[in-house]
């Protein structure tokens, strides 16, 4: 009986997962399908507009010397530097709510870019450093802010909501040590620092993309490995060590990349309130069921980044303003959706 039972059951599950892999794919492909259309769109629009018929000669090197120089020097490395950070939150965004089974956990929530945001804002109006020393504190003050929550959420194991509470208070202490920086600078600085707290790609250069580049390539083969743990992970901490997997070991390792992606792609584009945030459930929503979604949640997290910055240079005459304000103004309705419908949960339950 056990057996005959068994039989139809069992073609189900392999059945079940190459479906859900070929969603997964489906979705990824529509997704960088998508995403290549922005940057198209993006290339081509500006106060200096370029024609498709003009965009690809010159990316391959037959065009013109001025339509040459606003493509290579002003708009494709805003554009490269966008999707290398949106691609870095959106994957930490996923592995963050993940790991801590909280759609709140995302790192502009948890106060790990605040972290990274007040760093930058004492390099600026503090130390008076600019550039790559800026980037490099804010790196610093990101995994700083990362390593005292865990110390503190720790305490009797790695807890998500514990996590998540401290690092809220580590997220309103970020901005209050941010606005007491402003309150003492003079107007200049304080316009430079508010600029790059918000988050942006517009001061976007080559030298930093190689390097957020060449350190996101070792991040993502370190997590290649990791992403099945993880998935063992969701089942539970006892089903996880009842199958031999090393708990506390796999949560750091996870929690190690999440954070160094954050700090890398904060470090170059700064906050941008809401890409972590909105990336992995919108890609969730779309594979369907609690697939982890990496690669869904990367796409989408490129997409919010190009589109927003788009949006921001484009879409107001006249007007440039920082990429984060956009993906604020995308993200933040997202999230009184989701306070919204959680209370509503908890009440019919």
């Amino acid at each position: 009986m056990t057996t005959a039972l068994a039989r139809p059951i069992a073609p189900t599950l392999p059945a079940g997962r190459r479906r859900l892999a070929r969603r997964v794919a489906l979705v990824s492909g529509v997704l960088a399908v998508l995403l290549a259309v922005i940057v198209a769109i993006s290339l081509g629009t500006g106060a200096y507009p370029i024609g498709p018929e003009r965009v690809l000669p010159t990316l391959l090197g037959a065009g013109e010397s001025k339509d040459a120089f606003v493509l290579f020097r002003l708009r494709l490395p805003r554009i490269v530097l966008g999707v290398l950070a949106g691609v870095a939150f959106g994957i930490a965004g996923a592995l963050f709510q993940t790991l801590l089974r909280n759609p709140l956990a995302s790192p502009d929530i948890i106060g790990i870019s605040g972290g990274a945001s007040a760093a930058a804002a004492f390099g600026i109006l503090i130390l008076g450093v600019s550039g790559a020393m800026v980037s490099l504190l804010a790196f610093g003050g990101a995994v700083a802010v990362a390593l005292a929550i865990t110390l503190l959420a720790s305490r009797e194991g790695l807890s998500g909501y514990r996590f998540v509470l401290v690092g809220v208070g580590f997220a309103f202490l970020a901005q209050s040590v941010i606005g007491y920086l402003l309150t003492r600078a003079d107007e200049q600085e304080a316009v430079a620092a508010l600029a790059w707290t918000v988050g942006g790609v517009a001061g976007a250069r080559w030298d930093g993309i190689g390097v957020i580049a060449v350190t996101l390539l070792p991040l993502l083969v370190f997590l290649a490995p990791l992403v099945p743990r993880i998935r063992t992970l969701q089942l539970g901490d006892d089903t996880a060590t009842g199958l031999g997997l090393r708990v506390a070991s796999a949560r750091y390792s996870v929690l190690a990349v999440a954070v160094a992606l954050t700090a890398v792609a904060t470090a170059y584009a700064g906050p941008l309130a809401f890409v972590a945030f909105v990336s992995a459930p919108i890609a969730r929503r779309l594979v369907g069921g609690a697939h982890l979604a990496i690669i869904p949640a990367a796409l989408i997290g490129a997409i919010v980044v190009t589109f927003a910055d788009f949006a921001a240079s484009t879409l107001i005459p006249g007007v440039v303003v920082p990429a984060g304000i956009v993906t604020g103004i995308i993200g933040a309705p997202y999230l009184l959706w989701l306070l919204a419908t959680s209370h509503r949960g908890r009440r019919n339950a």
